[in-house]
């Protein structure tokens, strides 16, 4: 009997420490619980301010034109995309007319391009349009399907495409796109239009082209583009341009165009606060790398700050802000204009008499 007796006792004391392991672990599970909850909300009160994405064709020549709402008596209106949270995957297109922001859609239609349309609550229908400098006004359709995706482009006379973007302030680039979620011809109803699809801003896919020559240009907050130029002593203005050499968009060379030659680009060394970026010819000349602005400025194009392997690089206003430095395809697809290192010896190489801080090219732009 004494042997049961202990049995017993060492039976009911596995039981209570099994109920009181049971006990702990539910109560750090509600404790875990409670620090996810927590950490939510910590999320969700901590959201950034609103961002307003400017709307923009790409112009193969590497001009932006303004893509607006037109109402019936011709008043133009902005086409933005809205960025309301913390991520840019995935965000609204709206024209903005007075205090409200109304959607922008695509509509069903019979035509061979679908339409693209701001629906107002009242059930108005606002154009949108792109309007170049020259005074045209060019068509923004739908022009094809793959699978949930509606292209959409702008349409010149001539009936040539363009690329339709969002860029940020910060010079960040998405695609604008037509998202379809049913495989039904009429997505939904608004206020008594037939919708085919939703517009929206996705981050850039990429293309399999080959375009050879990107233009490389710094963007303004304001979404506008300044072009970056290679001058010499007398102020001779030189393209510069990202070299696409192959069916990759991974690394491009930057190089001025200097008389039918690839003049490499290169960040020296240097012992200024902010470091130089020059084109070197073959004879050691160099060459100053300038972003130009539409009333004759020559913003200073520098190395501003390094991140490990990258330098990056920036268009400086006469106030000290930096303008970022990108690579535009013919086709709209938008790489950054970054200085690489290779070696963490302060001097990379010597080119033609010169010491080589960082070599420049045009990489896939990440947040």
């Amino acid at each position: 009997m004494g042997k049961f007796d202990d049995l017993s006792v060492a039976f009911r004391g596995t039981i209570k420490l099994s109920i009181l392991a049971l006990l702990i672990v539910s109560f750090g599970c509600k404790n875990e619980a409670a620090e996810a909850e927590k950490e939510l909300t910590e999320v969700k009160s901590d959201q950034p301010e609103m961002v307003i994405w400017h709307i923009k064709a790409v112009h193969p020549e590497g001009r932006l034109i303004d893509i607006k709402a037109i109402d019936k008596e011709g008043q133009i209106h902005d086409v933005k995309a809205i960025q309301d949270s913390d991520q840019r995957s995935f965000m609204d297109i709206k024209a903005l007319v007075g205090d409200k922001q109304f959607p922008v859609k695509i509509l069903v239609s019979g035509d061979k391009y679908t339409r693209v349309k701001a629906i107002a609550e009242d059930s108005t229908v606002y154009d949108i349009k792109a309007l170049t400098p020259e005074g045209d006004t060019l068509d923004v359709k739908g022009v094809s399907r793959t699978r949930n995706i509606i292209h959409i482009k702008a349409i010149d006379k001539e009936g040539a495409f363009y690329g339709v973007k969002a860029i940020s302030p910060e010079g960040k680039l998405n695609d604008v796109k037509g998202v379809k979620v049913t495989q039904d011809q009429t997505e939904m109803w608004i206020n008594g239009h037939a919708v085919y699809a939703h517009v929206k801003s996705l981050p850039q896919a990429g293309t399999i082209s080959n375009d050879r020559n990107w233009h490389v240009k710094a963007i303004h907050p304001e979404g506008v583009f300044l072009d970056v130029k290679a001058l010499d002593e007398s102020g001779t203005i030189y393209d510069v341009k990202a070299i696409q050499d192959n069916y990759q968009r991974h690394l491009l060379d930057v190089k001025a165009l200097v008389d039918g030659e690839e003049v490499p680009i290169k960040i020296l060394v240097s012992d200024d606060k902010y470091t130089p970026v020059k084109a070197i010819t073959d004879d050691g000349t160099l060459f100053d790398i300038k972003a130009l602005t539409t009333d004759g400025q020559r913003l200073d194009v520098k190395g501003v700050r390094r991140s490990g392997n990258l330098v990056h690089l920036k268009a400086i206003n006469a106030a000290g802000d930096f303008y970022g430095i990108k690579a535009i395809s013919p086709d709209g697809e938008l790489n950054d204009v970054k200085g690489i290192k290779l070696s963490k010896e302060k001097t990379e190489a010597n080119i033609n008499g010169h010491d080589i801080y960082a070599h420049v090219k045009a990489l896939p732009q990440i947040d």
